[in-house]
């Protein structure tokens, strides 16, 4: 790919960036070295090894590549049997230890190959080698140390070592400290001289005490005696050094040749290493420029959606929407200096750039970018007054190049095409090379002041016109870029608001024939309208949106309302089924005791027994009737229908049939509503309801005859308050709890659910001051916990 279009893309500051995100120098080297690639499939592979470690990041939130040394040079030395320093050991035992932390989230966790395939495919190369890397740690504290335990001969001669120097300092403490000795030395101080232990002894009493002079100070004053006494044990002190030092080496040398044996696994490990560090550097930089992964195609369509040039200030840069290679392959750009002309090549050129090269771009989901086999670009930045000769020379040399090496697969970008010499030749050129191109079908944008290039691509089937807007009010850039509309250089509204004199601006637009001054008035009329049609339509997308929101509010609104009322029907029918068999139960106990009664001669009569189990038996047919039918929704309905809202309960009368949703149009006496068919039932099915709660059996103790009031009461063995405040719930308790106790309940259970406590607790605290409870206790398993409190009634 063509190096000078990169340079003066500034695709060589993307990757700077994209080296400082390397936490290895290996990964380093591989950004450094990274260069967009012409072959699909290759930027595809990159693109989708980018995508997977952006969503490994997106859901981990950091990377797994920690830091690792490049010790390549290293393995060289042990492989041919040399044996490694101690930093050397420990680099390598990193790599192993880089190669563990990468290997177990990429492959080892709960991740599946087909979630990560390429990232996975390669950290399944990794090879630990938890023997070598825990022999290495193990043995080698520092760069500087190696551990007493990295053999037992090493442990033993550092025991010996410890057990000599403490003989040696015992032995020169006890003569420094002795009154008699202390006169012949300059300081009560034991020193060392040539790795000995030595006193500082004055000149003159140096024959006072014998021994070995190592050294002596520079005025010859003092001399460093190792006293006789402790020659001996500096001797075998020496010999334990040097035999620790060969001990090291030995245990060194050891380690090094558990290296050699595997120098190919390591540099895999590397190798795999610097592509995952380079490969996760490349979704950090994404994810720092809030970026995408492009759509790729091989028809040559550019579309970019909302792109954000990489090196601009975030907080400044005009977001870019321009699409090329559908409809022409041509664009020409026009407007005023400095509105972002240079801007937009520049973007289109280093997203094409960076894409190819396997980076993710800084626009939004749906942007699609081809792939081209070269991108040429010839982008000046030298916007001064002085256009000479030489200018243009530059210029056209570098068209010259790009003009051979061409072809239909490629991109080109020309900034200011023809520019720096006479503007009708240079107009006349750029049409020419702008022709060659678009015959070609070579994907083209070209930046111009000329009005004949505006001509020109207005003209041209497969050419369009593009402008950047400018604000003559304010003589500033807005940077938008508008399609299909040319620009105007504005060249005179900008003089005027410089301050240039009025007679001037006049006399230079009667310089202008009558065809360039209708011109631009109609490029300036067309850029009023388009500006007021494009404030009508924002207008017009602001009130669409704030419809839909109200319509999404009003959608999740009847969503709650609906769901509340499932909740709230399906708890009403669990509540019956509950009422229904407590009223079972203390029928079938009323009706043993009855029996009880009987057989110990009260003057109860069976077929009295059997008449009570029949009337309770009609009850509950009675219930089970209502329950069948309430339960079957009604399948259509027709205008004029009376039913029932199971919701509401509330009867109503149909005015219009179910919609496509299933909802029905309802009027109940002044008021209309809305109900699902499901919630509605027939009106015959319900009247029954207020019998079934008013049924009563009586049976009523008289003289001689006992007769027995059976009372169908809506007893509950369960109250539940969640969601309730204790100043709330309290009366609720009391109240379930009386109707408890009238209806003869020994056990009932209150669902206050865990939360913080509180209610719990001020439940609990009312239950002990209430005459009626016997005692009460938490949940068991199965029951609720803490969730419930179990109350035992009197």
């Amino acid at each position: 790919m063509n190096e000078r279009s990169f340079h003066v893309l500034e695709f060589n500051k993307i990757i700077d960036h994209l080296k400082d995100l390397c936490v290895s120098d290996m990964g380093r080297e591989l950004a450094g070295a990274l260069m967009p690639s012409s072959n699909f499939e290759e930027v595809t592979k990159r693109q989708e090894e980018t995508a997977e470690a952006e969503a490994f990041l997106s859901r981990t939130g950091g990377t797994p590549i920690m830091f690792f040394a490049d010790v390549r040079q290293m393995l060289r030395l042990a492989e041919i049997g040399s044996t490694l320093s101690p930093k050397m050991l420990l680099n390598i035992a990193g790599v192993l230890r880089a190669a563990k932390a990468a290997k177990e989230p990429l492959v080892h966790s709960k991740n599946e190959p087909g979630e990560m395939p390429r990232l996975y495919a390669s950290a399944s190369n990794l090879g630990t080698l938890r023997e070598i890397e825990q022999a290495i740690t193990d043995a080698i504290m520092s760069e500087e140390e190696i551990a007493d335990r990295a053999s037992p001969e090493l442990y033993n001669i550092r025991r010996k070592i410890r057990t000599c120097n403490e003989r040696v300092r015992d032995k020169l403490n006890s003569m420094i400290h002795s009154a008699s000795f202390q006169k012949y030395l300059q300081d009560p101080i034991v020193t060392m001289r040539s790795d000995r232990y030595v006193l500082p002894v004055k000149q003159e009493y140096r024959q006072m005490v014998p021994g070995i002079v190592h050294d002596q100070s520079t005025t010859g004053a003092t001399v460093f005696v190792e006293p006789m006494a402790v020659v001996e044990i500096g001797n075998e002190l020496k010999q334990l050094v040097a035999a620790e030092k060969a001990e090291i080496e030995r245990i060194l040398r050891a380690l090094s040749a558990q290296i050699a044996p595997e120098v190919g696994t390591i540099e895999t490990d590397l190798n795999v290493l610097a592509f995952l560090d380079f490969t996760f550097a490349k979704a950090l930089l994404g994810h720092e420029m809030h970026a995408q992964a492009p759509q790729m195609n091989r028809e040559g369509k550019i579309r970019i959606l909302r792109g954000r040039h990489p090196l601009i200030d975030p907080e400044k840069v005009v977001p870019l929407d321009i699409h090329l290679g559908e409809t022409f392959t041509t664009l020409v750009i026009t407007g005023p200096n400095t509105g972002g002309k240079t801007v937009s090549l520049k973007t289109v050129g280093l997203f094409c750039a960076m894409a190819q090269a396997g980076l993710q771009v800084s626009a939004d989901y749906g942007t699609t970018l081809p792939v081209f086999d070269e991108i040429f670009a010839d982008i000046g930045d030298e916007q001064s007054i002085e256009q000479s000769l030489s200018t243009f020379s530059g210029h056209m040399r570098n068209i010259v190049t790009i003009l051979s090496n061409v072809t239909p697969d490629s991109l080109v970008l020309f900034d200011e095409l023809g520019a720096g010499t006479d503007p009708t030749e240079g107009a006349a050129l750029a049409q020419s090379i702008l022709s060659n191109l678009l015959r070609m079908k070579t994907r083209t944008l070209a930046t111009t002041h000329y009005s004949e290039l505006k001509e020109y691509a207005m003209t041209t089937p497969g050419a369009e016109n593009a402008s950047v807007e400018f604000d003559v009010a304010t003589l500033a850039p807005t940077y938008h870029l508008l399609i299909g509309i040319p620009g105007k250089s504005n060249a005179f509204e900008i003089s005027r608001k410089l301050g240039l004199p009025e007679y001037i601006i006049d006399s230079a637009k009667e310089l202008l024939s009558k065809d360039q001054i209708r011109f631009e008035d109609v490029l300036a009329n067309a850029e009023s309208y388009r500006q007021q049609a494009e404030k009508e339509r924002e207008l017009a997308e602001s009130a669409r949106k704030e419809m839909m929101s109200l319509r999404n509010q009003v959608d999740l609104e009847r969503k709650k309302l609906e769901d509340q009322r499932e909740r709230l029907t399906a708890k009403a029918k669990e509540d019956a089924k509950r009422i229904v068999e407590n009223a079972r139960r203390e029928s079938e106990s009323l009706i043993e005791e009855l029996r009880k009664q009987r057989k110990a001669g009260t003057g109860i009569q069976e077929h009295e027994v059997q008449k009570v189990r029949q009337a309770i038996d009609q009850l509950r047919s009675q219930g089970d009737e209502q329950d069948k039918a309430a339960g079957e929704p009604l399948k259509e309905v027709a205008v004029g229908d009376l039913v029932h809202i199971i919701s509401m309960d509330a009867d109503a009368t149909v005015t219009s049939l179910p919609d496509a949703k299933g909802y029905v149009n309802l009027k109940a006496g002044m008021m209309r509503m809305r109900a699902q068919l499901s919630d509605l039932r027939s009106l015959t099915s319900t009247e029954k309801k207020s019998k079934k709660e008013k049924n009563r059996y009586e049976v009523k103790q008289s003289a001689g005859t006992n007769r027995v009031n059976i009372s169908k009461r809506a007893i509950r063995q369960e109250l539940d308050i969640r969601g309730l405040a204790a100043d709330e719930a309290i009366p609720e308790v009391q109240k379930f709890i009386d109707d408890a106790v009238l209806s003869s309940l020994g056990e009932i259970c209150i669902i206050h659910g865990v939360g913080t406590g509180i209610l719990r607790a001020k439940v609990q605290e009312y239950l002990r001051r209430n005459a009626a409870v016997v005692s009460f206790r938490a949940g068991r398993y199965g029951e609720g916990e803490a969730g419930v409190t179990i109350v035992t009634l009197k």
